[in-house]
């Protein structure tokens, strides 16, 4: 069994993306998954796999997803080893110890992480930082009013799914709790 964290992207963001995280549970074991956990309202679900091809995880909760709700969300699946590789590869960490200003953005697929063509000083304070497949940002006044954020919300290119770092180290700690 692999123990994966699956995200999905946009989902309880406004009344037609409505996914309620009871239903979200029930339709993640529905798919044969085991030891299916939700955090926070979000789109989050810690789970466990006979499958270890996180592309085929994804593609199967996406499907499931666009049958039993309103909307058919992006999933982006890691494996809990992967989770833990990201948590500790943060390299923003030494700026301040406050979770709201740490966010991560994860990308769909195998490619590694690219960062985009922007003049990130222009930014500062903020920051972002390129990880295997995720990218870190620094966002010390929040993701509400990051002009960084704003500014990668509309590139073109591959559409990942952020999540703050309490986040981040709250769904690392529920993998671990799964036996």
């Amino acid at each position: 069994m692999t123990v994966m964290v699956a995200l999905l992207r946009g989902v309880n963001v406004g009344p037609s993306t409505r996914v309620p995280m009871a239903e979200l549970r029930r339709v993640v074991a529905a798919c044969g998954y085991g030891e299916v956990r939700t955090y926070v309202n979000s789109g989050n679900v810690v789970l466990t796999s006979d499958d270890p091809d996180q592309d085929a995880v994804a593609a199967r909760l996406r499907d499931a997803c666009a049958g039993a709700f309103p909307v058919r969300p992006d999933v982006v699946v890691r494996t809990r080893d992967e989770l833990h590789a990201v948590v500790a590869a943060n390299p923003f960490l030494d700026r301040d110890e406050d979770p709201t200003h740490h966010h991560v953005v994860f990308l769909p697929g195998r490619d590694r992480a690219a960062l985009p063509d922007l003049d990130i000083a222009s930014f500062h304070p903020e920051d972002l930082a390129a990880g295997e497949r995720e990218v870190y940002l620094y966002l010390p006044h929040g993701m509400g009013r990051s002009a960084l954020a704003a500014r990668l919300a509309a590139l073109k290119g591959p559409r990942g799914t952020a999540r703050n770092w309490r986040t981040v180290t709250t769904l690392a700690a529920m993998a671990d709790a799964v036996v």
